[in-house]
């Protein structure tokens, strides 16, 4: 196979590191810790403002160094209370824009962007995805799917994204301007890719070795988009809970509330209320139920659904047969279960989005992003209730709708490209994510593997699909939850090293340690040794 050093040099990102690098002075290597290089920079932090580092449309307008952090006191997303758990190492923290301008109707747009330069580097390129409608510039931390030691206290240099406008996390505003939307469907992820390895290029004087990108749910999207249509930027990608096709997600969730929306008692206003559908006693009824069914299936009762491809539960078998009671449910709570995780199909019988599959987060409350049934399967950007639903109408609003079309990731399936140069490609998902069914991701990772070279051999040298049980959208839930696959696809890169499983640990059950096995192989207990020690598993078919 084809392999060249590394994914820096390609594009337009290429041409701007050259222009770059024929001024540059070279950084001095020393040597980390855990034995590392560690690269230190060319510049102070403060030159970098104003510098004239990845053409004229890319404005640094800030640069701080920030001294080291000590462990719990640096927010992984303000206002959000979480703290990274370890400690960040001193950095110079840029920020700027690209392509600043005004719109049409009077608005300043610009794709804002922050990026984190450890004084210690690793050589390495980290671009941390975003979420939801993306509107606001998370910190530069590289968090996700990293376990307890995010990207920037490894020794990456890390690089986040508003994707070109400003807004809360679901505000839709900025849709109605052209360049502002096409930045949001693909094009701020080239356009930040580029100047932020030219930036990273100048200020270590050398340009990364090695270029990662993670992300879940919008974040998710985005890395499968830098996989499908930007094949040379990246080495390896991580992509979780993919936002990929939104239009059919929606509908998806909008045919389980509608299902849910009428049997559901009125609320405020005289209103039905789908979150009240399963009252609390009816949701642990429901998981309890699914646990007791599929539990015991990967060897050992312990709360989590490993072997879910042999999960097989009937709503049925917990009909009342006299009248309601905390122990059944009612004729029609099973009907609108059945009909809800059912998912929808169109007039000519044809599924429109994927079942949502049963799992032990489906009722999750307390965190988050609740459960499938604590939420009434209601959209972030949907009406909180449907009485009314016409899936061909849905349909065929989605497939006439420009925007779904261009941002949509779920329908290229051509990776040859990537993995023609030994690009990597992990996908994960949460079994109980309330927004997006974890079977459409599995859905397009066999299309996927299929048209790229067959499913055996891109398995074998070029991505894996990883599902967790109990785990909502991205996090939470009856899950293990902390797992590092930005060290496996990165062992995978820069090593050979194909992860067969990675350990998943999480603070809903401390003390727990379990395989996450790559698709289609779980974890199975081996029959003896402890069962919360990871080391009892093993993986199977």
């Amino acid at each position: 196979m084809r392999r060249r050093p590394n994914a820096t040099m390609s594009g337009a990102a290429g041409c701007v590191i050259a222009s770059v690098m024929a001024f540059a002075p070279l950084s001095r290597a020393e040597t980390a810790t855990d034995g590392s290089a560690a690269i230190t920079p060319v510049l102070t932090c403060t030159q970098l403002v104003g510098l004239a580092v990845a053409g004229p449309s890319t404005v640094i307008e800030k640069a701080d160094p920030l001294p080291e952090a000590p462990a719990g006191t640096v927010q992984v997303r303000p206002p959000l209370p979480e703290t990274v758990g370890v400690a960040i190492p001193s950095n110079c923290r840029a920020e700027g824009v690209i392509d600043k301008r005004v719109g049409a109707d009077g608005t300043s747009y610009a794709i804002g962007f922050a990026i984190a330069l450890p004084d210690r580097w690793n050589g390495r390129f980290l671009f941390q995805g975003g979420g939801g409608l993306n509107g606001t510039i998370r910190p530069p931390l590289g968090p996700q799917a990293t376990g307890d030691v995010p990207a920037l206290a490894r020794g990456f240099a890390v690089v986040s994204t508003d994707s070109g406008h400003k807004g809360t996390e679901f505000d839709p505003s900025f849709l109605k301007d052209q360049e502002a939307a096409l930045n949001f469907a693909q094009g701020s992820v080239q356009k930040v890719t580029a100047a932020a390895k030219a930036i990273v290029a100048r200020y270590y004087g050398r340009p990364a070795q090695h270029s990662y990108f993670v992300g879940c749910s919008t974040g998710g999207r985005e890395g499968m988009l830098a996989s499908e249509r930007y094949p040379e930027d990246f080495d390896g990608i991580v992509a979780g809970d993919p936002a990929m096709r939104t239009g059919r997600s929606n509908l998806g969730l909008a045919w389980a509330n509608f299902a849910f929306t009428k049997i559901a008692p009125k609320g405020e206003g005289g209103k039905p209320d789908p979150t009240k559908t399963f009252s609390p006693a009816d949701r642990k009824l429901i998981t309890n139920a699914i646990v007791e069914a599929c539990d015991a299936k990967d060897g050992v009762k312990d709360g989590m659904i490993f072997n879910a491809r042999q999960c097989h539960f009937d709503p049925a078998s917990l009909a009342c047969r006299g009248a309601k009671a905390d122990a059944c449910l009612s004729e029609q709570q099973v009907n609108a279960l059945t009909t809800a995780f059912a998912g929808p199909k169109n007039s000519r019988g044809a599924q429109s989005y994927p079942p949502f599959p049963w799992d032990s987060g489906i009722g999750a409350d307390n965190v988050r992003i609740p459960g499938i049934l604590t939420t009434g399967a209601r959209s972030p950007v949907g009406p909180p209730f449907y009485e009314r639903l016409d899936v061909d109408e849905i349909e065929d609003r989605v497939n006439a709708d420009g925007m779904e079309r261009l941002k949509d990731t779920a329908n290229w399936t051509n990776l040859t490209s990537f993995f023609a140069h030994g690009g990597k490609i992990l996908y994960y998902h949460g079994w109980s994510d309330p927004w997006f069914s974890p079977l459409d991701t599995l859905e397009y990772y066999e299309h996927m593997a299929k048209d790229s070279g067959g499913f055996d051999r891109v398995r074998a040298n070029s991505s894996r699909a990883y599902f967790v049980p109990g785990m909502g959208h991205c996090s939470s839930g009856p899950t293990l939850d902390r797992f590092d696959l930005l060290g496996a696809v990165v062992d995978w890169v820069e090593h050979g090293k194909a992860p067969d499983a990675v350990i998943a640990t999480g603070p809903a059950f401390p003390g727990r340690s379990r395989p996450l096995c790559a698709y289609p192989q779980h974890a199975q207990y081996k029959g003896t040794g402890n069962p919360e020690d990871a080391a009892s598993f093993e993986c199977r078919d």
